[in-house]
C-alpha cells in the first residue's frame, strides 16, 4: 500500500503533462518505475496502460523484466488500450507485432476491426507479406465483425503491397464478418487488383459489381481507367473516361492517367489531344501534372514533346523549377541534340534560374563533345562564379566529355596536365593541345573519378600501355583510386592475353589496400583458361574457394571445350575431377562436353562412368547429355546399350528427342537391321514424337539398301503427306539408292523433281546417274548427265572420291566408237580436270586406281 501512495504522489507532479508529450517527463517516469520494480515492496497499479506496455514492448526482449505489470495490464486489456499501443509503438513493426500477438493470448480479449487493421496498416507499410498473410487468415477464421470502410481499409493494405490473392479472400469471406460489401469496398479491391496487375480478376469483379446492384462512382472507374492504361488496352481506357464525363466526374487525375498510358504507347498526339480538350472543359494541368507528363515523355525518350509541355507552363503562368529543366537538358545531351541544351540553357539563366551541379556537369560534357572550345570556357567560368560544387567536378565532366566522343587522348591529356601540376613538372608541351582549358583547370589535383574515367576510356578503346602508364601515374601522385579502376584494367589486360602484367596490376591494387573479388579472380581464371593452363587454373580455383570466390562456369566451360577439341581429353577430366574436389560443382555443359569429348576419342566406358557420376555429385544428366551418349554408343556399334538408355529415359519419365530415336535409326540402318530401325521408327511415332526429315532421309537409304526399294518410295510419300518437306540431302539419298537398285527411270524422275524444287546435284549423285546410265549401257543418256553436270560445275575434282569413279566410267563409255569421239571434245575443251587427251584418260586412271 505504500508503493501505490508513493507512485499516485508521484505521478500527480506529472498530471498536466501529455503522455506521449514531453521527451524529459517519459525519461524521468522511466528511471522511475526501473527504480521502483527493482524493490521488493514494488505492487503495480496500473495508471496509464498505454504508457506502461508501449514502454515494455519498446524495448528489446532481453532487457525485459516486467512479468507482474503484464499479468495486470493483461487483465485490463481493451481493444482501444491496443489500437493506442499499435499506433504509437514506431520502433518496427517486430515490436508491434510481437504485442499483438501478446494481446490475443490474454484472457477475455479479442481483436476488433480496428486492432486487426491498424496491425496491417503496420505490416503493409513495411511491406512484410508473410505475417500479414497469417493476419488475414486469423481474422477471417475468429469471424471478427467488419465494416463496409473497415473492409475496404484492410483490402487496400492487401493490395499496397501485392497480396491479390488474400485480397480476394478477404472480400468472398465478407459474410462470415458480418459484412455487406458497398461501393466503396468494391473501388478498394478493384484498386488493389489494379496495383497487382491482375486486370482479368478486376473485370470479373466489376461485373460482379453491377450484376449486384451496385453503382460505380466516380472513384471506381478511376481504378478500372488506371488499370486498363496499365495493360495498354487504351480503346477501353477512352470509353471509361467518356462514361466519367457523361457524369461529370472527370477530372485532371483521371485525364492524366489516360494521357500517360497514351504516351508510354508512344501515341503522343492522342495525349496533346486529351490535353486540349481538358482546357476546353476548363481542367488545367496543375505544376505536379505538368512535371509527372514530362518524366514521363523524358521515359519514353519523346523530350520534343517535354519541350512542347515546358513552353506551355510558361504559357500557363506556371512556374519551372530547376529540377525540371536539368532532366529535359540531361536527356537533349543524351540524343545529342547539344543546340536545343544551350539554348534551354540560356533561357533558365534569363528566367532568373541558377543551374545545379548536373546542368553544368551535362552541358560541359556536351561542350566538348561537339568541339566547342568556346562554350566550355563560359560555362567553366560560370561555375566558378555561381560556386557551383568545386572544379574538379567541372574537370571530371571535361574528362567525361572527352572520352564520351572519343577523344580519350585529349581526356588524357588533359590528366597528364593535372597531374604535372600537383608534382611540379613542367607542362608546356601539353598545354599546347588544349591551352585554354588547361589554363583554366591548371593547379587542381585530380581524384579517383579523374582517373576513374579516362582509365575506363583507355580500357574500352584496348589502349592498355596508356592505361598502365597512368596507373602509375595515379599511384605517384598518392591516389589509391578503387576497386573498379584495377579490376577494369585487369580485365582487360587479361582479354589481350597479358597475363604477367595482369599480374602486376593485383599486386598494384592489393598495395593499395584493395583485396581482388570475384571479378578480379574470375579475370585471372578467364585468362588461364583460354591459355589451356590446366594447373594454374586449378591452383587459382583452390585460392578462389579459400577466398569464398566462386569461378564463373563459363570459363570452365571453355577450357573444357579446348581441350576435348585438341583431343586432349584426359585433361579434360582431370580438370573436372579438380574443380569436384575443391567444392566447385560443374553444370551440365562442362560434363557433357566432357562427355562427348570421350566417345569422339573412344574412351566409351569412361564416358559412361562420368555420365553415372555427375549424378552422384547432383548434376542430374539432362536430355542433351543423354544424346550424346546414345550417339556414342550407336558409333561404337553398342547399340543395344544405346536403346537400353533410351528405354531409361523414358521409364524416368523425361521426353526424348528427335535426335534420340534418329542415333538409334541412323545405328540400325547402318548395320544393315533396317528392321529394328523400322521398329523405333514406329515407337517414335507412338510417343507422339514426329520424325523429321533426317529420319525419314535415313529409313529411305536403309530401305534402299536392303533393296526395299518400294518400302522407301512408300515411305517417301508418307513424309510428304505429313507436310515434311525433303531436302537436297533427301533426294539425294533417294536417287543414289533408286540407281543402286537400278530403277533407272524412276530415278531420273526423281532427279528432275529435285531440280524443278531448285535442289542442285553434288557430283557424286551426277557420277551415280552417269554409272546407272552405262551400266544399262545408254552411253547416250550417260553423256547427257555428263554435259549437264559439266554446264553446272560440278565435275568432281582430283581430290573427290567420286572422281576415280567418274574416270572409270569415261574409259567405259570411251570403248563405244560412237560415243568416244563425243568424250575426246569433253576432254579436249578442259572440262575434266588432270586430263588432257583420251591417252590420258587411262593413264590417270591407272595410276590413281593403283594409289
Amino acid at each position: 500500500m505504500g508503493s501505490f501512495m508513493q507512485t499516485s504522489r508521484f505521478l500527480s507532479s506529472f498530471r498536466d503533462v501529455n503522455v506521449f508529450g514531453g521527451v524529459r517527463a517519459l525519461s524521468t517516469i522511466s528511471n522511475y518505475f526501473n527504480d521502483l520494480a527493482s524493490s521488493d515492496s514494488f505492487e503495480y497499479f496500473p495508471v496509464n496502460p498505454v504508457y506502461d506496455l508501449w514502454s515494455i514492448f519498446s524495448k528489446k526482449p532481453v532487457q525485459r523484466n516486467r512479468e507482474e505489470m503484464l499479468c495486470v495490464l493483461g487483465r485490463t486489456l481493451t481493444t482501444e488500450t491496443v489500437e493506442s499501443v499499435l499506433r504509437e509503438l514506431k520502433c518496427g513493426w517486430n515490436c508491434a507485432y510481437e504485442f499483438f500477438l501478446w494481446a490475443e493470448k490474454q484472457d477475455g480479449f479479442r481483436h476488433n476491426r480496428y486492432t486487426f487493421n491498424a496491425m496491417a496498416s503496420i505490416l503493409s507499410r513495411a511491406n512484410q507479406k508473410s505475417p500479414l498473410m497469417v493476419l488475414v487468415k486469423n481474422m477471417v477464421g475468429s469471424r471478427c465483425s467488419m465494416t463496409a470502410g473497415s473492409l475496404g481499409f484492410l483490402i487496400r493494405c492487401l493490395g499496397s503491397v501485392g497480396l491479390a490473392d488474400e485480397a480476394n479472400y478477404v472480400f468472398d469471406h465478407a459474410g462470415m464478418m458480418h459484412c455487406v460489401p458497398s461501393s466503396y469496398t468494391y473501388t478498394c479491391l478493384l484498386e488493389a487488383l489494379t496495383k497487382c496487375r491482375r486486370y482479368d480478376s478486376l473485370e470479373v469483379r466489376l461485373k460482379e459489381m453491377n450484376d449486384s446492384g451496385l453503382r460505380a462512382d466516380k472513384f471506381t472507374l478511376t481504378a478500372v481507367l488506371q488499370a486498363y492504361c496499365n495493360s495498354g488496352r487504351l480503346t477501353e481506357a477512352m470509353g471509361i473516361l467518356d462514361k466519367m464525363c457523361a457524369n461529370g466526374w472527370a477530372d485532371e487525375h483521371a485525364f492524366t492517367i489516360l494521357i500517360l498510358g497514351f504516351s508510354k504507347s508512344g501515341a503522343v498526339d492522342k495525349a496533346f489531344e486529351l490535353i486540349e480538350g481538358m482546357e476546353r472543359m476548363n481542367l488545367n494541368l496543375n505544376k505536379k501534372t505538368y512535371h509527372v507528363l514530362i518524366h514521363g515523355f523524358k521515359q519514353e525518350n519523346r523530350i520534343d514533346m517535354a519541350l512542347v509541355l515546358l513552353d506551355k507552363m510558361k504559357e500557363d503562368g506556371i512556374g519551372r523549377d530547376v529540377g525540371l529543366y536539368s532532366v529535359i537538358i540531361e536527356d537533349l545531351c543524351k540524343n545529342k541534340e547539344y543546340f536545343k541544351a544551350f539554348n534551354l540553357y540560356m533561357e533558365m539563366r534569363d528566367s532568373g534560374l541558377f543551374p545545379d551541379k548536373a546542368i553544368i556537369g551535362n552541358l560541359v560534357a556536351a561542350s566538348c563533345t561537339e568541339g566547342k572550345m568556346e562554350i566550355l570556357e563560359k560555362l567553366l567560368e560560370e561555375a566558378k562564379i555561381l560556386n557551383i560544387g568545386s572544379s574538379i567536378f567541372i574537370y571530371n565532366a571535361v574528362l567525361e566529355g572527352f572520352v564520351a566522343c572519343g577523344e580519350v587522348e585529349k581526356a588524357r591529356s588533359l590528366l597528364q596536365v593535372m597531374v604535372a601540376s600537383a608534382t611540379g613538372e613542367p607542362t608546356e608541351h601539353i598545354l599546347k593541345t588544349l591551352s585554354m582549358v588547361s589554363l583554366k583547370l591548371k593547379g587542381e589535383l585530380p581524384n579517383v573519378s579523374s582517373f576513374s574515367i579516362v582509365l575506363g576510356g583507355l580500357c574500352k578503346s584496348s589502349n592498355l600501355d596508356s592505361a598502365l602508364e597512368l596507373l602509375k601515374d595515379m599511384r605517384r601522385i598518392g591516389c589509391k583510386g578503387n576497386q573498379l579502376i584495377y579490376n577494369n584494367l585487369i580485365h582487360e589486360l587479361c582479354n589481350f592475353d597479358r597475363f604477367e602484367e595482369a599480374q602486376l596490376v593485383v599486386k598494384n591494387m592489393k598495395d593499395s589496400g584493395f583485396e581482388p573479388n570475384h571479378f578480379t579472380y574470375n579475370s585471372i581464371f578467364g585468362c588461364l583458361c583460354r591459355r589451356e593452363n590446366v594447373d594454374g587454373a586449378i591452383d587459382l580455383i583452390k585460392e578462389m574457394q579459400t577466398e569464398g570466390c566462386e569461378p564463373w562456369i563459363k570459363h570452365c566451360t571453355l577450357l573444357v571445350k579446348k581441350l576435348c577439341v585438341r583431343g586432349k581429353v584426359i585433361e579434360a577430366c582431370n580438370f573436372l575431377d579438380s574443380m569436384v574436389q575443391a567444392g566447385v560443382q560443374p553444370d551440365m555443359i562442362v560434363y557433357s562436353t566432357v562427355i562427348h569429348g570421350l566417345c569422339k576419342k573412344g574412351e566409351l566406358d569412361n564416358a559412361v562412368k562420368l555420365f553415372h557420376d555427375m549424378s552422384k555429385n547432383g548434376c542430374i544428366p539432362d536430355m542433351v547429355c543423354h544424346n550424346i551418349l546414345m550417339h556414342g554408343f550407336c558409333k561404337a556399334g553398342r547399340i543395344p546399350e544405346a536403346e537400353n538408355l533410351l528405354n531409361e529415359v523414358l521409364e524416368k519419365g523425361l521426353v526424348p528427342s528427335v535426335v534420340s530415336y534418329n542415333s538409334i535409326i541412323d545405328a540400325w540402318c547402318k548395320n544393315e537391321r533396317v528392321d529394328l530401325a523400322l521398329f523405333w521408327f514406329s515407337k517414335m511415332n507412338s510417343k507422339a514424337r514426329p520424325p523429321n526429315v533426317i529420319t525419314y532421309t535415313t529409313l529411305v537409304h536403309g530401305l534402299c539398301n536392303s533393296g526395299r526399294v518400294e518400302d522407301a518410295l512408300r515411305l517417301w510419300n508418307e513424309m510428304e503427306k505429313k507436310g515434311c518437306s525433303p531436302n537436297r540431302i533427301a533426294y539425294t539419298a533417294l536417287i543414289s539408292g533408286l540407281c543402286k537398285c537400278n530403277r533407272v527411270h524412276t530415278a531420273l524422275q526423281f532427279y528432275r523433281d529435285m531440280q524443278i524444287k531448285g535442289f542442285d546435284p553434288d557430283s557424286f549423285l551426277f557420277v551415280e546417274l552417269v554409272n546407272v546410265f552405262v551400266v544399262e549401257e545408254d552411253f547416250v543418256a550417260a553423256l547427257s548427265i555428263l554435259r549437264e553436270m559439266i554446264e553446272k560445275e560440278k565435275c568432281p575434282t582430283p581430290d573427290e572420291k567420286s572422281y576415280v569413279s567418274l574416270l572409270k566410267l569415261l574409259c567405259k563409255i570411251c570403248e563405244d566408237d560412237l560415243s568416244l569421239v563425243d568424250v575426246k571434245t569433253i576432254i579436249e575443251q578442259g572440262c575434266i580436270p588432270s586430263v588432257q587427251s583420251v591417252d590420258d584418260l587411262g593413264v590417270v586412271t591407272k595410276m590413281l586406281t593403283k594409289n
